[in-house]
């Protein structure tokens, strides 16, 4: 088995829209996080996107590991060191 999961899209239940509080709108974004990141989605939309939109969407989910994970936390959670 791999060192990665995607288990919160596969077993949620509950509404996916933003707006309406703070535990729906987490829910949201791990629901679209994990959608996005399905690999036959991704073999369609990368080649499609800019660079400009290649580069906005790295830059903005490193400044946000940096901004809310120690080195640890970076390692361990989004390395998946050992």
């Amino acid at each position: 088995m791999g060192r990665h999961s995607h288990r919160f899209v596969e077993e949620y239940e509950g509404l996916v829209g933003f707006g309406l509080d703070r535990k729906t709108d987490e829910h949201t974004v791990a629901y679209l996080l994990q959608k996005f990141s399905d690999d036959a989605l991704l073999a369609v939309l990368m080649p499609r996107l800019t660079d400009e939109e290649l580069a906005e969407l790295f830059e903005r989910v490193n400044r946000l590991l940096r901004r809310h994970l120690d080195e640890a936390e970076y390692h361990r959670l989004f390395l998946k060191d050992d």
